[in-house]
C-alpha cells in the first residue's frame, strides 16, 4: 500500500473518530510511550544458556522442533533485534536468570550483574529495558517439585540465595538502563496428587520470600513482583503460590502481583480482575499469554480477552501503573514470528481502547442510557482502527500489515535454516 493511499486513510479514520471528540493524533503519542516486555525465552524454547541440557521442568512444556532456535546469546539477540525491526515503538525484553552471558562457569546461587553485563551493553544500544526473572525451574535443586516451599532447609536456602542475587542483577539493569526493571519471582512448588498438609509449604514459601526480600531496595530502580499459578504439569492437585496467597502476599508486603492471562481456571479471565486489583496495589505486571483449555501459552492473537484486557487497562486509566509482558513459547512455527504476531496483537488491543471515545461512553452509562452504549460499543468495533494502525506502523518505519512476513521469511532462509543445518553438522 503505498503512502499516500496510507495517508488518506488516515485522514478518514481521522475524521470517524472526531465525531465522537477522539484525536487521533494524540492517540498514537500515547501508544508511543508504551512499553511491551518481550519475552526472551520464546527464542530458544525456555533452555537459557546456563545448563541448556538440563530436561524443561516446572510443569513447564515446549512442543514442536521448527528450525532456527537460538544457542547462543548472540543468536537470540541476533533473533530479538529482528523482531523488534517489526514491531513499532521502542519496548524492553525480559531475560530469565538462566540467560547468562559469560564464559564462566556459574550456578544459580552465584549470579552476579558481570554475568549479564554483554546483555546491558546490548540494550543500550539497541535503546532497550530489560526486566528480570529468578529461574525456580530445570536445575537439580528443584527435580522433586519444590524450591523456596521445600522442607530441606539446604534446598530452601539454595533458591533464597538465588531469589537475593536476583534482584541485585535487576537493580543492575534499572541503574545502567534508566528504566526500571521488574524483578518477576514465579516458584512452580506443587504436589501431583492431593496433599495432607496445604499451609506448611505455604508457610515456607512466605518465610523464603520475606528473608529473600528483607533488603530495600531503590524502587526507582527495580520493583518485585510475585506470580501466581493454578496449576502445572505435575502439580496437578496443588500449588504452593495459588492466587489467593500471592493476593495477600503483595498486597502486605508492597509488591507488585504479576496476572498471567494463562495461570487461572479456563473459565476466568483476568481482564476482570484487573480494575480490582488496581484499587489496593501501587502496580500491576501483567503476563499476556493464550490460554487453549489448560496454560498452554499459546501465541497471542487478537481475541476477545485480548481485546478487553486492553479496555480494562485504556478506560481506568491503568497503563501509567501497569507493566505489560508477554509469556508463551511454541516451538511449531518461527520463532521470531511468534514474537511479532503477539507484541503488535497486544500494541493494537491498545491502540483500539485508546481509540474509543471513553468519556463519553462513561456519560452515558452514568444517565442510564444503556441503549445508546450497546450499540455505539457495538458499531465501534467496526470503526477503521486498522487505517490508523497501518499509519502509525509507517511513521514507526516498520512493515505495514502482513509486509512484515516477508522480512521473517528472508531471515529464515538467510540466518535460522543455516543455524539448524550447523548445529547437526550439515555442510
Amino acid at each position: 500500500m503505498g503512502n499516500e493511499k496510507l495517508q488518506q486513510q488516515y485522514e478518514w479514520a481521522k475524521e470517524e473518530y472526531a465525531k465522537y471528540g477522539v484525536n487521533v493524533d494524540d492517540v498514537l503519542k500515547r501508544l508511543a510511550d508504551v512499553k511491551i516486555s518481550m519475552h526472551c525465552w520464546q527464542g530458544d524454547d525456555v533452555k537459557g544458556f546456563m545448563n541448556p541440557d538440563q530436561d524443561l521442568t516446572g510443569g513447564i512444556s515446549v512442543t514442536g522442533n521448527y528450525p532456527g532456535a537460538a544457542h547462543t546469546p548472540e543468536q537470540l539477540r541476533q533473533d530479538l533485534e529482528k523482531a523488534f525491526s517489526l514491531i513499532p515503538g521502542k519496548h524492553k525484553v525480559n531475560l530469565h536468570a538462566m540467560y547468562v552471558d559469560t564464559d564462566e562457569k556459574v550456578d544459580l546461587d552465584e549470579i552476579e550483574p558481570k554475568h549479564y553485563a554483554k546483555w546491558v551493553a546490548w540494550a543500550k544500544e539497541e535503546g532497550l529495558g530489560l526486566d528480570f526473572n529468578p529461574t525456580f525451574f530445570s536445575h537439580p535443586n528443584s527435580e522433586d517439585g519444590f524450591t523456596l516451599s521445600h522442607p530441606d532447609k539446604r534446598i530452601r536456602d539454595f533458591w533464597i540465595e538465588h531469589g537475593k542475587r536476583a534482584r541485585t542483577v535487576a537493580a543492575y539493569f534499572g541503574e545502567e538502563l534508566g528504566q526500571t526493571s521488574i524483578n518477576n519471582f514465579w516458584v512452580p512448588d506443587g504436589f501431583k496428587d492431593n496433599p495432607v498438609d496445604r499451609l506448611a509449604p505455604r508457610k515456607r514459601l512466605m518465610e523464603s520470600l520475606d528473608t529473600i526480600f528483607a533488603e530495600e531496595l531503590d524502587r526507582k530502580y527495580t520493583l518485585d513482583a510475585v506470580e501466581s499459578k493454578l496449576f502445572g504439569l505435575g502439580a496437578e492437585a496443588y500449588t504452593v503460590g495459588s492466587h489467593e496467597f500471592y493476593m495477600g502476599y503483595g498486597i502486605t508486603r508492597n509488591k507488585l502481583i504479576c496476572m498471567d492471562a494463562g495461570h487461572f481456571h479456563p473459565t476466568e479471565v483476568i481482564s476482570n480482575k484487573l480494575s480490582s486489583l488496581s484499587l489496593f496495589s501501587d502496580g500491576i505486571l501483567l503476563h499476556v499469554s493464550r490460554p487453549v483449555r489448560w496454560d498452554s501459552d499459546h501465541v497471542v492473537i487478537m481475541d476477545d480477552e485480548l481485546q478487553e484486557i486492553g479496555r480494562e487497562l485504556v478506560r481506568n486509566d491503568l497503563l501509567g501503573k501497569t507493566h505489560i509482558g508477554l509469556d508463551f513459547f511454541d516451538a511449531t512455527i518461527n520463532r521470531v514470528a511468534a514474537w511479532v504476531i503477539g507484541t503488535r496483537n497486544t500494541l493494537k488491543s491498545l491502540l483500539k481502547a485508546m481509540l474509543e471515545p471513553t468519556e463519553y461512553l462513561r456519560k452515558i452509562e452514568l444517565d442510564g442510557d444503556y441503549t445508546t452504549r450497546l450499540a455505539l460499543t457495538e458499531e465501534l468495533k467496526d470503526f477503521p482502527f486498522t487505517a490508523v494502525w497501518d499509519y502509525y506502523c509507517q511513521t514507526q518505519n516498520v512493515p505495514v500489515r502482513e509486509a512484515w512476513l516477508k522480512d521473517v521469511k528472508e531471515y529464515e532462509e538467510k540466518v535460522l535454516l543455516k543455524r539448524s543445518e550447523e548445529a547437526i553438522g550439515i555442510e
